[in-house]
């Protein structure tokens, strides 16, 4: 398969470039500074957020997903992840990538009946913004009524630097945890989540959460 990672230069989406490589996947990096990335084996395009449908259109030939990895901090406008939702929903149709896997927040994801991760009030105050995005980003693909096939995909309270360690978990709109009431993942593993998604097919159009 032929995936273009969006934000292929950043933590996660650098994570879900090797996820997918050694997959056998084909991928394309799109990223805003193409003189900064070398990834071997990797086709690159030069993309900003900012740019034009012709240009996004243009980034996207050939693929058949796209991996999204979006944050407003690097920008310090939030209001850039939610726009971004509806404009790949908007676009792809028009492309040959007709599913998009969208790396989610886990602030939405619920810790009781109708209760928020980010409600609550030991969520830190440094990640707010971040997670009432990611919040807006979900609502937009819960109101497509278009054909992109969207999987949004929220990872565990705490995800942490390190490699893959243990089988995975995935749920719902509920908050997973352990035995311990943690709720954690690697970032490696859940570059696994995601791919195996990407291959596997079988949580179209929801949300889903991984975690240990």
């Amino acid at each position: 398969m032929k995936v273009a990672v969006l934000g292929a230069s950043g933590w996660i989406g650098s994570h879900l470039v090797e996820e997918a490589k050694a997959r056998g996947h084909q991928v394309i990096a799109l990223v805003r500074n193409v003189d900064n990335y070398s990834v071997a084996g990797v086709e690159v395009h030069q993309f900003d957020l900012h740019a034009s449908d012709n240009d996004l259109l243009n980034a996207l030939q050939g693929a058949d997903a796209v991996l999204a990895s979006i944050g407003g901090r690097a920008l310090g406008n939030h209001d850039i992840v939610a726009s971004t939702a509806s404009r790949l929903l908007s676009v792809l149709p028009e492309t040959t990538a007709k599913r998009l896997l969208w790396v989610g927040g886990a602030g939405s994801l619920e810790v009781a009946p109708g209760v928020k991760l980010l409600s609550v009030p030991e969520f830190p105050t440094e990640y707010k913004d971040e997670a009432i995005a990611q919040g807006e980003a979900l609502d937009v693909f819960k109101s497509s009524t278009n054909s992109v096939d969207w999987t949004f995909i929220s990872p565990a309270a705490e995800i942490f630097p390190g490699e893959k360690q243990s089988p995975y978990r995935v749920g719902g709109d509920g908050l997973l945890t352990d035995s311990e009431g943690n709720s954690k993942i690697s970032v490696s593993d859940y570059a696994v989540a995601m791919i195996d998604e990407l291959e596997a097919h079988q949580y179209p159009n929801q949300r889903i959460g991984v975690a240990y």
